[in-house]
């Protein structure tokens, strides 16, 4: 992991800052590491996590599975 100092930071943008990390309930340091990843198109979080929050947002899939009535096939170990 890298370290990044910002001197002279505006006070405006700071409180910005402060207001959005407050809204997304994190500090402001983890509020600008989640721009600074999203400015560097990184995915805040895994994608199967954010796909199955979105699906159930919506109320989620029903997904009728029909039962298998196929045998295996034989394991050929030539």
């Amino acid at each position: 992991m890298s370290t990044l100092t910002i001197r002279k930071l505006d006070e405006r943008t700071h409180a910005w800052l402060r207001g959005r990390a407050a809204e997304h309930g994190r500090s402001v340091e983890a509020e600008v590491r989640a721009i600074l990843d999203a400015a560097g198109n990184r995915p805040e979080r895994n994608f199967l996590l954010s796909l199955h929050a979105s699906m159930a947002e919506g109320g989620g899939v029903n997904l009728e599975v029909t039962p298998r009535t196929d045998q295996p096939r034989p394991l050929e170990l030539s």
